[in-house]
């Protein structure tokens, strides 16, 4: 029997249904500045990926500069709508309420973004003093390099292949394999799209559920058997 000692949620879209919140925001600001994408293709392509990292993508892609003027601005607007639009997602008390063993957060988010958005729906409670930005790590050590799930597991003293990952992006999925732990997405959130669950099994997630209360059950499944790494 393979069990697991430690269990890891992203964030955004897996706890928070926030990624729809910043792809409204961050498209709105990309099309003022000439370049057009919609929400959904914000979710697609961008989720999970810091609003830095997105902008120099962009950058590479057209040539022209976009961070200076656009980094602060969204990261403002989005802090102000997040305070006020931010929702849990459906099922997660439930899911954390059946779960055994210990838990944390390892995110992309800030550690006061995280605290304000699971301070509002009501989460921070399940997981202090276990959550974890990537960005306090430093600047270069965000998903999808795996730097923050194997901070997030050192601090339990558990070993990678002892982890369970739970994922909405591409990049979170890419980043948690990276480390050697077991990961399921998860396409609950209101930015998903058609092809998201294919994507992320694509990327290594094992398996890929869209109630967060079929959690538990998934997990325990996974128990049983060993994956691959």
């Amino acid at each position: 029997m393979s069990g697991f000692d430690l269990t890891i949620f992203d964030c955004d879209g897996v706890l928070v249904d926030s990624e729809i919140i910043a792809a409204r925001v961050e498209s709105k600001l990309l099309n003022e500045a000439g370049y057009p994408i919609s929400v959904e293709e914000m979710g697609e392509r961008f989720a999970g990926m810091t609003w830095k990292d997105i902008l120099l993508t962009i950058e590479k892609e057209i040539d022209i500069p976009l961070s200076a003027s656009l980094l602060d601005k969204s990261e403002a607007l989005l802090d102000q709508r997040l305070a006020r639009e931010v929702k849990i997602i459906d099922g997660v008390v439930f899911a954390l309420s059946r779960l055994k063993g210990p838990r944390c957060i390892c995110s992309n988010s800030s550690s006061a973004r995280l605290d304000m958005m699971l301070t509002k729906v009501g989460l921070k409670e399940f997981f202090t003093p276990h959550i974890y930005s990537a960005k306090d790590l430093g600047p270069d050590r965000v998903k999808p390099k795996p730097d923050i799930f194997l901070h997030g597991a050192a601090q339990f003293g558990v070993a990678p292949d002892k982890v369970v990952v739970v994922e909405d992006s591409v990049h979170g999925v890419h980043a948690a394999r990276a480390a050697g732990m077991r990961v399921i997405g998860f396409t609950g959130a209101s930015h998903t799209y058609p092809s998201h669950a294919d994507r992320l099994t694509d990327a290594g997630a094992e398996t890929v559920i869209a109630r967060m209360a079929d959690l538990p059950a998934v997990i325990a499944a996974m128990e049983n058997w060993a994956g691959v790494i």
